[in-house]
């Protein structure tokens, strides 16, 4: 029964995380809920699993997976956007009232003038 209430919540997670990705309208806003939602997603599946199959290697996996997802999904979503936003592959929608790396970016020379122009918001249905 615990299993399955896991089950259940891990896989709204997952879902939650899939909308994310498909309804936001930026790259960044898109790796946030896929890091996020989807590492507590695959989490709460793995603790089902865990819960399901009480064997001590099983649970000692689950356990390792986790803490795995844990420490790497996070930093490699945010090295991943920070390295798009650099190249200019990822700026901000246009309706982002913050952008706290537009000052860090005026010192690169190559791209200080990419970041005042006005870019369209990158949208989910757009080609």
């Amino acid at each position: 029964m615990i299993a399955h209430v896991f089950l259940l919540a891990g896989s709204l997670f997952v879902l939650i995380a899939a909308l994310g990705i498909v309804r936001l309208p930026d790259l960044l806003m898109r790796m946030h809920a896929a890091t996020k939602a989807g590492t507590l997603g695959a989490g709460l599946l793995l603790v089902a699993v865990a819960v399901s199959a009480p064997e001590t290697s099983v649970m000692a996996r689950a356990v390792a997976t986790f803490v795995f997802l844990l420490l790497t999904a996070p930093i490699a979503a945010h090295l991943i956007a920070r390295a798009a936003y650099h190249t200019g592959e990822a700026l901000p929608w246009t309706h982002t009232t913050v952008d706290e790396l537009a000052d860090d970016m005026k010192q690169w020379p190559d791209r200080g003038e990419k970041v005042s122009e006005q870019h369209p918001p990158v949208r989910a249905d757009s080609p």
